[in-house]
């Protein structure tokens, strides 16, 4: 399962837009803006997630999984673990954007 905010960050990575990654993938524009808006992982019917998750493959997009290694050795980003914060999210700085 992948979620939404890893979507738009694997979006990020490769430096396209919503619309260009519907023309990779074959799927609508309105199809990702709405797995992109999933609230946690991305809603979507199994043959346009594969379609999907295939795109951003072929890309040289990989997924890596909460608590697995990266098998490939490229770059990637992912949150660190947190130990004794009781939530499974980041802690963010008070006042931040993203907060």
């Amino acid at each position: 399962m992948i979620g939404a905010a890893q979507l738009r960050g694997a979006r990020a990575l490769l430096g396209i837009d919503q619309r260009e990654l519907a023309g990779l993938s074959g799927l609508s524009m309105p199809t990702i803006q709405r797995m992109e808006a999933s609230k946690d992982i991305v809603r979507g019917n199994v043959e346009s997630l594969m379609k999907l998750i295939a795109a951003l493959d072929k890309a040289g997009i990989e997924f890596i999984a909460q608590g697995a290694a990266s098998s490939g050795g490229g770059r990637g980003v992912r949150f660190k673990a947190l130990t004794g914060t009781g939530g499974s999210g980041p802690s963010l700085p008070t006042g931040s954007r993203l907060a």
